[in-house]
């Protein structure tokens, strides 16, 4: 038989012909120089290693790297795991008190177990710096030359002043008030947040050399600019004002303000509020009135609202917390008189869209003082002034995706800026507006910079990308609190801090979402043993870029995917292979 007569071909060398079916009645010779192989196992897939977004990280308002100092300090690196958390947050110490810990309720452990108590952990951090005295290294720019002004001395303005001065700007915030803090020193009670903790960690933001004036009322902000030289301004004056309503009450009758009655105590105040002592309003500032009120004296404290539980703008821990001191909470009932000692209330009930509607029920509750907590204001008449600087309805200020107002190189933050106010959210502003400040001023390019306003955030690890199977149940550790019987009586602080052993154990429930914790099952567990150890090149808490611990040879590798379905915490993942 010739060539041409080969069964593969017809006589002239080409394609068989089609037969009677209409197909040809021979396979066509394969290409064995383009197709794919024709034997043994054809991979389809292959692993790769990655790294995700964990949701702590993700719900951090203030933008901290929360699984890289938890993996620091459940290495036992201590000051390590500070110094990663100070690079985004200045004041750990403050915010594992008073955070309300949107991380927590963002981790995946919660869907196990319980969540991480990483508000505690940080707290641990923040107070064994204070206790050793660690302080934040020099900038690691050269001096800019530039200078910027920071008008208020909360959380956010801090927070700015701190990144700025890091990035080598020279930084003076100017506050009305007669100390720095803002409403961490004016709002929130010490209790809570103790002085010397407050005053602790803004003390190390000075020491980096930013200057803070305290009792200078800016009122002329071009003035105040043009005279201090000033390349740029962050306002962030807080929201001190308080909101009124109309209660028709008789002259005798004593009603204060939640915010000023608050700012007394925590100046060294004493009011006299009487034996009985009603609040009216349903966030955080009321429920820390009337646990003031309890430790000034008041025997009974209740708390009026509108609404109900499910509804009430504070955080259920907070109100839980004053139930437990002895508050009592009428909820879905208003004030509609204050003739004291006698408190007129209404009953109110929910329509069918939720909103509360009065009922004509009256009852009659006794009040020797009414603490009105309806609500706080930021003080932004002196921006009025300014061209460029746009209020929406409710005085707050319009900003852009950078942080800056209508008028260039006046950017605002924190309470005086529609968000959510917090602390948290606060320093997180700082954070953000510090980092477009610094590009205004001539620096990096924020778009070549990671979270809100830089670059692309990896994918965010879901707790259904997890094999929880590889971790076993451990019980969150709980930190110390006064009896409630005990916390009456003075300002002491209510809950104490974890040991450095509880911090360590609390910090290695973390599941490291998302990010290779070097188990070595993807080594183990390879049919093939194409899984190559390189060794412990990541460090702890890695950063994006390190190298990985383990690479694969995918001369060896079939594409089974064994490695993928045992790796705990999804650092690998498969993908089609390449053509």
């Amino acid at each position: 038989m010739t060539a041409a007569e080969s069964p593969g071909t017809s006589a002239d060398g080409q394609s068989p012909s089609p037969g009677p079916t209409g197909r040809p009645d021979l396979t066509k010779l394969p290409d064995l120089a383009h197709d794919a192989a024709r034997a043994g196992p054809v991979r389809t897939r292959r692993p790769v290693y990655l790294d995700l977004l964990p949701p702590c990280n993700a719900g951090c308002p203030a933008g901290e790297n929360i699984q890289a100092w938890l993996a620091q300090i459940q290495a036992g690196r201590t000051e390590q795991a500070w110094r990663q958390l100070v690079a985004d947050n200045p004041l750990p110490a403050i915010h594992g008190r008073v955070c309300y810990h949107p991380c927590e309720t963002a981790c995946n452990r919660a869907q196990l177990d319980s969540a991480v108590s990483i508000h505690a952990v940080e707290r641990f951090l923040g107070d064994e710096a204070l206790a050793h005295g660690w302080a934040f290294g020099p900038p690691a720019t050269p001096p800019s030359g530039k200078r910027v002004l920071v008008i208020g001395a909360g959380p956010s303005g801090l927070s700015a002043a701190y990144h700025l001065a890091r990035r080598g700007h020279q930084v003076e915030i100017r506050d009305a008030s007669p100390e720095p803090g803002g409403m961490m020193r004016y709002g929130i009670p010490a209790y809570r947040l103790p002085r010397e903790v407050l005053a602790g960690e803004i003390g190390r933001i000075q020491a980096l050399g930013v200057t803070i004036t305290c009792g200078h009322r800016v009122t002329d902000l071009a003035a105040e600019r043009a005279g201090g030289g000033f390349d740029a301004v962050f306002v962030a004056v807080g929201a001190h004002l308080s909101k009124h309503v109309d209660i028709p009450a008789a002259d005798a009758s004593r009603i204060v303000d939640a915010v000023p009655f608050l700012r007394e105590v925590a100046s060294g105040g004493h009011p006299v509020l009487g034996r009985r002592v009603a609040v009216y309003g349903g966030g955080n500032t009321a429920m820390d009135a009337a646990r003031t009120a309890r430790r000034l004296g008041a025997e009974d404290t209740l708390i009026v609202y509108r609404r109900s539980r499910a509804q009430m703008p504070a955080h259920e821990e907070e109100a839980a917390e004053a139930e437990r001191e002895g508050v009592r909470i009428n909820w879905l009932h208003t004030i509609t008189a204050f003739d004291g000692p006698q408190l007129t209330v209404e009953v109110m009930e929910l329509d069918e869209h939720g909103y509360p509607q009065p009922t004509g029920e009256l009852e009659t509750l006794a009040a020797d003082t009414l603490i009105l907590a309806v609500g706080q204001d930021a003080d932004t008449a002196f921006l009025r002034q300014v061209p460029g600087v746009e209020f929406k309805r409710d005085g707050t200020v319009v900003v852009s995706a950078s942080m800056m107002t209508g008028s260039p190189g006046l950017f605002a933050g924190g309470d005086m800026v529609p968000a959510e106010r917090t602390v948290t959210v606060g320093v997180g502003h700082g954070k953000k507006a510090a980092r477009f400040i610094d590009a205004y001023l001539g620096g990096a390019d924020p778009a070549g910079e990671s979270g809100e306003g830089g670059a692309a955030k990896h994918r965010q690890a879901e707790f259904s990308l997890l094999h929880p199977w590889y971790f076993a149940d451990t019980a969150q550790r709980q930190q110390p609190q006064l009896a409630p019987a005990e916390r009456t009586t003075d300002f002491a602080e209510v809950v104490s801090g974890l040991t450095g052993p509880q911090a360590r154990y609390e910090a290695s429930r973390c599941l490291s979402c998302g990010n290779c914790i070097e188990c070595d099952g993807c080594f183990g567990a390879c049919p093939e043993n194409a899984i190559i150890r390189l060794g412990p090149t990541r460090t702890y808490g890695h950063p994006d870029g390190t190298p990985f611990n383990y690479e694969v040879d995918y001369d060896r590798c079939t594409g089974c995917g064994t490695c993928y379905d045992q790796c705990p915490v999804h650092a690998i993942e498969m993908i089609e292979e390449p053509r």
